[in-house]
């Protein structure tokens, strides 16, 4: 009968343990039920006081070419602080230091370097950019990979905008299109920030056009200020903030975001085509070079341009057709017809691509005349046979999609604020 006792007791203690569990983990459940309920309700992110909190730039090469560099210089005013590791060392000030992928530091970690001076800033010598040899705030990790150094400049966001800004827009613009750069520039990097472009080396951007141009012109007084004046301003569309693209050109009207491709949802309706014009109906941008532009373009150039980008053989080319286009007039098609076959090229940045290279010029409304490059300048134009030339008369330059930056440039010299501005270019947005 006492084994039974104990037995019946064991079993009792046993079952209530699991009561006790069941009931915590309900309890537990209920209350992530309710976190993501309230998450959800309207406004939940927009109130969310969530710490913007630092950014990680992968630093490109030369000619923002690579992500591996053969040998990194650094230097400092104020003098380096670098560590690996558990050990650390301080570079005088001025000294250059010299770093290598068969570093022997790189057998503790990576490398990080930071200015002695937090206010100061580090000067990577063995690297070139548009204003000369660039200097960066933050610190900086140095990656070693069996192509090379990967440095990723970690930094304040607001910071980072210090040298977007500029790298973006000229200096020399309205203070008000400075600001609605700024806060531009803040929104997309703000949504770069929730995830990683380069998890290799926990880097959420590059300096490059694949994302931000960062560093490629130096600070400006009045680019800080636009950064300073707007600080932590975004673009919101419901209770998300808007991935705000930008372009620099328009032609008078803007593209929506399915000329990428995209369809409408209701996350990317602030991507509408809109009519860029005053109260009066005149485009700001009209006497602007890029507002109008015209190529002739060889029949045996365009042949080899359309073959080449597009990887199919047509032979020489018979005609070519725009035979789709999407809102604002832009070319969301092309069909090219040749001798051996004919390829349909769509959406706007493919289209661009495929009729870009080498091999003609451009002229500007304004009687100036540049090379072509690998895109054409925009998609938004016609095109007509002239003999044994294809004539494309175009508007605009960039993908047209989002704002124009000097559009804005020119509602600011209108008198147009810089919330004005965005909510312009974005359709349904506030600014805050």
């Amino acid at each position: 009968m006492r084994k039974n006792r104990v037995y019946i007791g064991v079993i009792f203690l046993f079952v209530l343990l699991v009561i006790v569990v069941s009931c915590h983990i309900a309890f537990q459940n209920h209350k992530e039920e309710q976190r993501v309920k309230e998450s959800k309700l309207p406004g939940a992110e927009k109130n969310a006081k969530e710490s913007e909190g630092d950014i990680r730039v992968v630093l490109k090469t030369n000619g923002f070419r690579e992500v591996c560099h053969s040998v990194v210089e650094l230097s400092s005013e104020a003098g380096l602080k670098i560590s690996c590791g558990d050990t650390e060392e301080e570079i005088e000030p001025g000294q250059i230091l010299t770093i290598t992928p068969a570093d022997e530091r790189f057998r503790s970690g990576t490398i990080w370097a930071e200015n002695r001076n937090e206010t100061g800033k580090i000067t990577i010598s063995s690297l070139q950019r548009g204003y000369g040899t660039p200097s960066y705030r933050g610190k900086l990790e140095l990656f070693q990979t069996a192509e090379g150094i990967v440095i990723v400049n970690e930094l304040p966001l607001e910071e980072y905008l210090y040298a977007v800004v500029p790298s973006e827009m000229p200096s020399s613009y309205e203070p008000e299109a400075l600001k609605a750069q700024a806060v531009c520039a803040r929104s997309y990097a703000y949504n770069q920030t929730r995830d990683y472009a380069y998890p290799e080396y926990r880097a959420h951007v590059d300096d490059s056009t694949s994302f931000q141009v960062y560093g490629n012109s130096a600070e400006q007084e009045s680019t800080i200020c636009a950064v300073e004046e707007t600080c932590g301003e975004k673009i919101w569309y419901g209770n998300q903030v808007a991935t705000a693209y930008y372009y620099s050109t328009s032609c008078g009207k803007s593209a929506a975001i399915t000329a990428w491709g995209r369809e409408f949802d209701d996350f990317n309706r602030y991507l509408s085509s809109i009519d860029i014009c005053n109260e009066n109906g005149e485009a700001y941008e009209a006497a602007l070079p890029w507002y109008r532009w015209t190529a002739t373009v060889p029949q045996e150039t365009m042949s080899n341009l359309i073959e080449l980008n597009t990887k199919t053989e047509i032979g020489t080319l018979v005609s070519l057709t725009i035979t789709k286009t999407g809102d604002g007039g832009i070319v969301q098609e092309i069909t090219a017809a040749g001798t051996k076959g004919k390829v349909v090229v769509a959406t706007e940045n493919k289209i661009r691509s495929a009729l870009g290279g080498s091999g003609y010029k451009i002229q500007k409304q304004d009687g100036t005349v540049v090379d072509s490059s690998a895109l054409l300048p925009s998609a938004f134009f016609t095109i007509e046979k002239s003999g044994e030339s294809y004539i494309i008369r175009g508007g605009g330059y960039g993908h047209g999609i989002g704002m124009s930056q000097n559009g804005a440039n020119e509602m600011a010299k209108q008198g147009k604020t810089y919330r004005e501005i965005l909510t312009t270019f974005y359709t349904g947005v506030s600014v805050e």
